[in-house]
């Protein structure tokens, strides 16, 4: 089943923001670069295809950024936050298209290959997230 913007819900988006702190965290630092690539392809890639504000006026895809910064703001550790995704991701899969989990798997592509490449930490989150995907 394809998911339309319009019946996305705000959770849908703070879930994403657990999955990319869990990606940027996975070597447990999260580097400016990071944080900034997240910022840009929130802005490029998630923000066009969300219509809806959140109470604030606010795009709702911006939730993304907010959970991403008070988890890092927080301390948490990227397993907790996948463990998090993966646990959404399981009940809601109705949301998740083929076009939204590759747009997904783009983002923490990008993400992780921000700061000097992709390490092993980030190798072996990405390659959880593909099994996840499989299931």
């Amino acid at each position: 089943m394809d998911t339309t913007a319009k019946n996305i819900p705000v959770t849908f988006y703070e879930n994403l923001g657990k999955l990319f702190y869990a990606m940027a965290a996975a070597d447990k630092v999260v580097r400016k670069t990071e944080v900034d690539a997240l910022k840009k392809l929130v802005t490029k890639e998630w923000v066009p295809i969300k219509q809806d504000t959140d109470e604030f006026g606010s795009d709702t895809a911006f939730q993304i950024e907010s959970v991403f910064d008070w988890l890092d703001n927080e301390g948490t550790k990227a397993q907790e936050a996948f463990q998090d995704f993966k646990d959404y991701y399981v009940t809601h899969q109705e949301f998740f298209s083929t076009a939204i989990k590759t747009k997904i798997r783009q983002t923490c592509d990008a993400i992780a290959a921000s700061f000097s490449g992709k390490n092993k930490s980030e190798l072996a989150m990405l390659a959880n997230l593909h099994l996840l995907f499989q299931q």
